[in-house]
């Protein structure tokens, strides 16, 4: 692995964190892309583990049964961010992780420690190999993983504008639905022991209910233009 005094003078390590439905991994997506930033979804990693344990039959109810083969899967992230890729022991996963099947069944997974740890020294090898700089998007990535990234973001927005969104997504999903499931989630993640989803101090909060994406990404563009400048 290389060492930090190799990568490019601007290269700048961005840490996007927040809830479901903030616009997160779209916005993270385009950051990337406009500044040429590698670009990593942490999300979907963990995704990729619980598909793993759903097809080989483990006891998601299990703790102690998904902590001891944390460590079998083989997941590779692509960090392009036109094109970000996932593979589990070389199998493409990028469809089959977004299933209702593994939605609903992430939060368990990723709430056991030894996930965490697994999938955590994945995201910072990511980190660290990125010579131009990444823009990292997660729960946990400015208070665990990346807790000296040059700057972090944390998104929020109401739980009806990000209900809205999400059932855009989901194309026809119901509102009230899709806004309890949300909910729910976000208390899974923000009160698990193991690096909850949670606001580091240092991070720049931006509110995105009333925004359009584009003010989105062009806020985030802006907070880390400012940062390669003071480097």
């Amino acid at each position: 692995m290389e060492t930090s005094a190799a990568r490019t003078a601007q290269a700048v390590i961005v840490a996007i964190d927040g809830p479901s439905g903030t616009g997160k991994s779209s916005t993270s997506k385009a950051v990337a892309a406009q500044l040429g930033l590698s670009y990593l979804d942490t999300g979907a990693q963990y995704r990729a583990i619980t598909w793993w344990m759903v097809n080989n039959g483990i006891d998601i109810g299990d703790p102690t049964a998904i902590a001891a083969v944390a460590a079998k899967p083989e997941i590779v992230s692509g960090t392009d961010p036109s094109a970000p890729t996932i593979t589990v022991d070389g199998t493409d996963v990028s469809g089959p992780i977004r299933t209702q099947e593994v939605t609903s069944k992430v939060s368990a997974v990723s709430a056991v420690p030894e996930v965490r740890a697994r999938i955590t020294e994945l995201q910072r090898s990511v980190a660290a190999a990125a010579e131009r700089g990444i823009v990292v998007e997660g729960r946990d990535i400015g208070t665990t993983v990346l807790p000296d990234a040059d700057l972090k973001v944390f998104l929020t927005a109401s739980p009806e504008a990000r209900a809205a969104r999400r059932s855009g997504e989901l194309k026809g999903a119901d509102l009230h639905t899709t806004r309890e499931a949300l909910l729910k989630r976000d208390a899974a993640d923000s009160t698990r022991k193991t690096s909850p989803l949670a606001k580091a101090d240092d991070a720049v909060e931006v509110d995105t209910s009333d925004l359009t994406l584009q003010q989105v990404i062009e806020c985030v563009v802006t907070l880390v233009e400012e940062k390669r400048a003071a480097k």
